[in-house]
């Protein structure tokens, strides 16, 4: 499926999302709600378990909000569409992996929209920043989470000087998985991907499902609703059949078949 702005691609259980906006990949209104769309189908699909996010272009990964179109009319209070800015930022109940691929320039929300992705693979002319304190305005997303990824006084450093970070710095940060070159990065992403597709859908679901729940949790608080299964994806989980399936591939010494049920 192809649109204008976007590019959608489907292979076996993978779907793979690319912003072609150039020539900055920059995010407007539009853009926004139609990626809130591709992201809830992704997300309410059976059929598919693993996204890829990347951008067309080697300069820009996207630099975030589109200030020409706030120029011409998109409020920066607009409506973003389902799942807020670029479809991911607030999708509640995205149970599924998502990788990022970068490749060039990626801030402001641009780097929020990264963030929101649970992997990220980046090619070697990448750089980062959250400039949005140089134009009067606070990169409301980065402040809530990234002093949560990386240590609070580099967090506050990057969110008050709006400064520049290279891809390593980023690396060393813990921020992303991977460094890559750039003419193998959509391949890297890929092999990322079918790694994960192969993977059993139903523990990821739980992973993320546990992850984001136990955040404004105390330890014991969140160990109390998994063992007491009040979390609906473990639940599903300790009650499926790939529960039993992963026991018997252990015991039998032999590849596990997922199902997702």
């Amino acid at each position: 499926m192809e649109e204008k702005n976007l590019k959608v691609v489907k292979e076996g259980s993978i779907i793979e999302i690319t912003l072609d906006r150039p020539k900055a990949n920059a995010i407007d209104l539009k853009t926004s709600r139609k990626m809130g769309e591709i992201f809830m189908s992704f997300r309410d699909d059976p059929s598919l378990r693993v996204a890829i996010l990347r951008a067309e272009g080697e300069k820009f990964f996207t630099a975030g909000w589109d200030l020409k179109a706030a120029a011409d009319g998109d409020a920066v209070d607009g409506d973003y569409g389902i799942g807020g800015f670029g479809g991911l930022q607030e999708l509640g109940n995205l149970n599924k992996p998502v990788i990022c691929a970068v490749n060039g320039i990626c801030c402001g929300g641009g780097l929020e929209l990264a963030l929101s992705c649970d992997l990220i693979v980046a090619s070697e002319n990448s750089s980062f920043a959250l400039p949005e304190i140089r134009s009067g305005t606070v990169a409301d997303a980065a402040s809530i989470k990234l002093p949560k990824r990386i240590p609070y006084h580099v967090a506050m450093d990057l969110l008050l000087t709006g400064r520049w970070f290279d891809v390593n710095e980023a690396k060393n940060l813990g921020l992303i998985r991977e460094i890559v070159q750039s003419s193998k990065l959509r391949e890297k992403a890929w092999e990322l991907a079918k790694l994960l597709e192969s993977g059993p859908p139903l523990v990821y679901a739980a992973i993320k499902e546990i992850v984001r729940e136990a955040e404004d949790l105390k330890f014991q608080d969140a160990l109390n609703r998994i063992t007491r299964r009040q979390f609906l994806t473990v639940d599903k989980l300790y009650s499926s059949e790939d529960q039993l399936e992963g026991a018997k591939a252990f015991s039998e010494k032999r590849d596990p078949i997922w199902k997702g049920k």
